[in-house]
């Protein structure tokens, strides 16, 4: 049952002094809320459902089908309606519902975990919970809990960190909150799914204790509250695929950590189906290629026993009868609320935004500051909701920043804006054409064809882009030959679906394509067709050098005519793909830096998936990290540039200073991997402990955040607590503002473990509310499963006595208390 101490650890941990839950950071009581009932038996309800099922019957429950009536969801199965088993919806969810009709875009999951508040992890659920139901779904594919390992990663944006305590700690509290709401929770991808790179075929070689202290803490705590699902990872482990590892999903989840529910794969994960079932998986999504006719044929020849069938529907069910959908005795769906989700968005986009730098007094806006502003890039007039994939939600509605900021900075300022970095395209002239066409803005009624076939001269050799915007399916998307070559063809696979989430989509709604080239001087061949299919819309556009250098002149008058500038910056990230850089793409570091150089009262906001190199750093004024911010972010991000707010997130994941200065650098091994094999050689050490061992200082640190106003530490007190501790200690608000602090406790290590271990961990947290001059004393317990290493010998977790340094402070490199306490066997 969930909430059950693992057989295996309990024998080791602590020499069975203590059997220890995931806990909060913030020393929360650690009861699991578990509502799973016993196994099934003959006299169960599911039992006797599996009993009265034909063999199809039970089949139909393994894998995903067609829905017919489809909500726009990601995945369907039928149920059996002649014994009133209902079909079961699933519906993507990181950052909010997604399916084809309106739902509240709540910040990234990396945004809401920079708040470090168990407590916001769960209300961020109740949404999403309370949400997936009204919209007629059954099952939530969400949280996804794999580490931020490489900076690299196309979603690190959709997981919450690189630490595996804050992991755990905020999927428990959302799980919690999504169950709390009767829908079911699939906690992802299981396990160790830490790039896009290769991603169905990568082989990721780990040994068990590297993969039990920090990627698995996260799905153990999600089994500990009840979680209804998990589902298999596309890459291997270990030489066997995810969804077919038998030490994974029998070993270790059933085995060790008593997970009743099921396992389904990823969208197209399954590799075989004797194997696969075997090994402990239990469901096919989207389709029945292997648990389909293959499962009824293996189980007739008798290469799959029908126990096995019924071992994976009676999990399926056993989910169902406790979620009530068995009996009737599910509470009914609610209405949608989306002033409430809209609230809890702004909540959580205003908690979780990170001022990384505040330098000359640059933020709050204040005074003239405030009436005099320029406001710079294209996520400054256009909202940058979220990112692209499975991520992708329907907002409700979205303001742009430029709108907000008008608003709040009220009549009399002047707030003025300048694109700077066009990431749309400008109109191709006519004149550049021959014969001369008007590329901007073209109709083609159904069923009819459009083309032009002509020559574009260019004045000299150029780096040219161009922009298609188009309407409709991509497959019916206007054909363009430069030179004989297709500017834009189709990308294979489920490239067209990964196509991100702001720069995918025009602000009128067309679908945008990017192709860049080298062009020479001189006459080219442009040849453009297009099948008008059930109608279509679409414009060609370009931008040169010279179209370029224009924006970026207009950015630099704006910032010299302005007191302040808020310059946002943007990086585009989404499922299906790795980043190559963390650089921010584009010529945006040529924009800020020539904007800085012009104006150094500059804020930065950062609307990126992960981390960001800033070369520009020492030029600017201010860099305020919102990642993606939902639907609320204008709002958010003005209330924190303007004061109204004052900032209090901190960053889950190290900022590294260049792509030559982090885990992953100069090592492709580690990532992108070699030959199909992808090395965690760097064993315990993820984060910000790598660049405590090697001794690399990295641009900012775990755990950084600033605010406006200032904290002090005084007093800790070091004591035992059962095999856990206590550091008790007194923030104060020094400043003259009211504001939140995220103290920090952090763990050395212990003298008598004869592994390899960090220098330091994080041990607790606690996110703390103070006004102007407010003190107070703030507990934060360690619990014995963070003071314990994964013995492999053993099979289980051993406690790490002796004398261990405790250190207290604001980020992983600022600590302002230190003490000693020795950690010993039993209470």
């Amino acid at each position: 049952m969930p909430g059950a101490l693992p057989r295996r650890s309990a024998l080791s941990v602590l020499g069975g002094a203590l059997a220890v839950a995931a806990t909060g950071g913030g020393g929360r009581p650690a009861a699991a809320e578990s509502t799973s009932p016993p196994a099934p038996g003959p006299a169960s309800r599911v039992g006797s459902l599996i009993g009265r099922m034909t063999l199809g019957e039970k089949v139909a429950l393994l894998h995903g089908a067609t829905d017919p009536h489809s909500l726009g969801q990601a995945g369907y199965t039928p149920g059996v309606p002649r014994l009133g088993i209902p079909p079961l919806r699933l519906a993507d969810g990181p950052a909010g519902v997604r399916v084809a009709r309106h739902a509240t875009a709540l910040p990234a999951p990396v945004l809401l975990a920079s708040a470090f508040d168990p407590g916001l992890a769960r209300e961020y659920g109740r949404v999403i919970g309370r949400e997936g139901r009204a919209l007629g779904q059954d099952v939530l594919l969400s949280p996804m809990v794999n580490l931020i390992r490489t900076p690299y990663a196309g979603r690190n944006f959709e997981t919450f960190g690189e630490d595996p305590l804050l992991t755990a700690d905020l999927v428990a509290e959302e799980i919690r909150g999504i169950q709390g709401e009767g829908l079911i929770a699939t906690v992802k991808h299981f396990a160790l799914n830490n790039q896009e790179h290769e991603r169905m075929s990568i082989d990721v070689v780990v040994d068990e204790r590297t993969m039990r202290e920090t990627e698995l803490r996260g799905f153990e705590a999600a089994v500990r509250v009840g979680a209804g699902a998990v589902m298999s990872a596309y890459n291997k482990v270990n030489g066997a695929f995810a969804s077919e590892s038998g030490p994974l999903l029998t070993g270790v989840l059933r085995a060790d950590w008593g997970f009743d529910g099921w396992v389904m794969t990823d969208w197209h994960a399954a590799h075989s189906t004797a194997a696969a079932l075997g090994a402990g998986l239990d469901m096919e999504m989207p389709d029945g290629e292997y648990f389909g006719d293959a499962l009824r044929k293996a189980v007739a020849a008798g290469t799959v026993p029908e126990a096995d069938v019924d071992r994976a529907a009676g999990r399926v069910l056993t989910v169902m009868d406790r979620f009530g959908l068995l009996d009737g005795g599910a509470r009914a769906r609610p209405r949608r609320d989306p002033r409430a989700g809209a609230r809890t968005a702004l909540k959580v986009a205003t908690a979780g935004g990170v001022l990384l730098r505040n330098e000359r007094g640059t933020l709050p806006l204040t005074g003239r500051a405030a009436r005099s502003i320029a406001v710079i890039g294209p996520t400054g007039s256009i909202p940058f909701v979220s990112g692209g994939g499975s991520a992708h939600v329907v907002p409700d509605h979205a303001v742009s920043p430029l709108e907000a900021m008008r608003g709040r900075a009220g009549e009399g300022a002047r707030v003025a804006y300048a694109l700077g970095e066009d990431v749309f395209g400008k109109r191709i002239p006519a004149a550049a054409l021959s014969p001369a066409a008007d590329l901007e803005r073209r109709t083609v009624a159904a069923g009819r064809t459009w083309v032009y076939d002509g020559t574009l001269t260019v004045a000299g050799a150029e780096d040219w882009t161009f922009f298609l915007h188009f309407s409709g399916p991509p497959t019916g998307r206007p054909k363009v030959l430069l030179d004989g070559d297709e500017l834009f063809p189709f990308r294979p696979g489920l490239g067209e679906y990964f196509t991100g989430g702001f720069l995918s989509a025009a602000p009128d709604g067309l679908a945008v394509r990017r192709a860049a080239v080298r062009l020479t001087a001189g006459k080219h061949r442009l040849r453009v067709t297009a099948e008008g299919g059930e109608g279509l819309a679409f414009r060609l556009r370009r931008a040169t050098p010279a179209t370029r250098a224009a924006d970026v002149a207009e950015a630099v008058r704006a910032a010299r005519g302005a007191h302040s500038v808020v310059l946002f910056a943007h990086e585009d990230a989404t499922e299906g793909r790795d980043r190559t850089t963390i650089a921010l793409p584009g010529r945006q570091n040529a924009l800020i830096d020539a904007v800085a150089r012009a104006n150094p009262r500059t804020a930065v906001v950062l609307n990126t998936s992960s981390c960001t190199a800033m070369p520009w750093l020492d030029r600017t004024g201010a860099v305020l990290q919102m990642y993606y911010p939902g639907q609320e972010g204008a709002a958010a991000t003005t209330a924190l540039l303007f004061g109204d707010a004052n900032p209090g997130g901190r960053l889950t994941q190290s900022f590294p200073v260049s792509d030559e200065r982090h885990p992953m650098a100069g090592d492709p091994r580690r990532h992108p991997g070699v030959h199909g094999r992808e090395e965690y050689s760097e064993g315990v050490h993820v984060g910000y402990r790598w660049y405590d061992a090697e001794g690399v200082r990295p641009l900012f640190p775990f755990g950084h955040g600033l605010s406006y106003t200032t904290f002090g530490y005084t007093g800790l007190r070091l004591r035992g607590r059962g095999s856990g501790l206590e550091a008790v200690f007194t923030v104060r608000n020094t400043g003259r503002r009211a504001g939140a602090e995220v103290a920090q406790v952090y763990l050395g290590p212990s003298p008598d473990l004869r592994f390899d271990q960090a220098e330091r961990v994080l041990a607790g947290y606690r996110r703390v509310h103070l006004r102007p001059g407010e003190a107070r004393k703030v507990t934060v317990r360690v619990d014995a499963r963070t003071l314990s290493a994964w013995d492999t010998g053993r099979r289980g977790w051993v406690l790490g006595t002796g004398w261990r340094t405790v250190e207290v402070g604001s980020s992983s490199r600022d600590r302002r208390l230190r003490g000693r306490i020795e950690v010993r066997h039993g209470a």
